[in-house]
């Protein structure tokens, strides 16, 4: 059966990580803000559904509401986004099996009013489980981001995760090292915390693209915690320059691949 794309949606971009703890939401929400500075219109779909920690880096907890049976989704920072984390707020958690996860994430896929978007970010739990599945069998991928940290253990959980979007045949657009090294403050020389380039020789080793270093900044964890992310500033902010450097660099490997290849539908007289 083939996989039908979303209406108005030129590029679905699925954030993905082996493990969790290696900022992956971080990565996903600063993409997504540094693509539309970038003038691209851009949506935010959080799929985490365990851990939706969206609406607090986006600084909402406005509630979404339906015009007819179209949920609309939340903007907040120049992005439109819907997450559980806006239908469930607070510390109240979650406790569903896999067909509860795979009914939201249709409804959040095809329920809700994205409008025409060049880009929807969709930021997934860790690891390879049902919401994961749910995306590939429902809908086409422009591709697969794998976000990790340079340790052997996290980059041991990435190739698992890539070795995944492979067997399914969805484009890996590329490996991004996040935390992956800190400027000390004092003497401003870099500090390797997780080890050193272990992303970058992954990629290499798995024959896919090398997106790029994401350094271990405070000023990231402020803005996210806060809900002004660091993308949110300007290109040229030495705490937000990785991110817009990413958002670059996953342009121009999308465009290499060509973006969605959906069915197309003609109107002839």
């Amino acid at each position: 059966m083939p996989k039908v794309p979303i209406a108005g949606v030129q590029n679905l971009i699925a954030v993905g990580s082996g493990k969790g703890g290696v900022g992956k939401t971080t990565v996903a929400v600063n993409l997504a803000l540094a693509l539309a500075k970038l003038g691209h219109r851009v949506a935010l779909l959080d799929a985490d559904v365990y851990g939706p920690n969206v609406p607090r880096m986006l600084g909402t907890d406005e509630t979404p509401h339906a015009i007819g049976d179209r949920i609309q989704p939340v903007e907040a920072g120049g992005i439109k986004m819907i997450s559980m984390g806006l239908l469930s707020p607070g510390d109240r958690p979650l406790i569903w099996r896999g067909p509860m996860l795979h009914s939201v994430v249709q409804q959040f896929l095809r329920g809700v009013d994205w409008g025409e978007l060049d880009y929807l970010i969709v930021d997934l739990p860790p690891g390879t489980g049902d919401v994961q599945l749910t995306l590939i069998q429902t809908v086409p991928i422009t591709g697969a981001i794998i976000v990790t940290t340079p340790s052997d253990v996290s980059l041991e959980d990435a190739r698992k995760a890539v070795l995944m979007f492979q067997q399914v045949r969805v484009e890996i657009l590329g490996i991004v090292e996040n935390m992956s090294y800190l400027t000390c403050p004092h003497c401003h020389e870099r500090v390797d915390v997780f080890s050193y380039g272990g992303g970058r020789q992954t990629a290499e080793a798995m024959g896919v693209n090398f997106l790029g270093e994401i350094p271990l900044d405070p000023e990231v964890r402020v803005g996210g915690d806060s809900g002004k992310s660091v993308a949110l500033r300007r290109p040229d902010d030495p705490h937000a320059a990785a991110f817009y450097q990413l958002a670059r660099n996953t342009i121009a490997k999308v465009q290499l691949v060509g973006g969605l290849k959906g069915p197309k539908i003609e109107v002839t007289d």
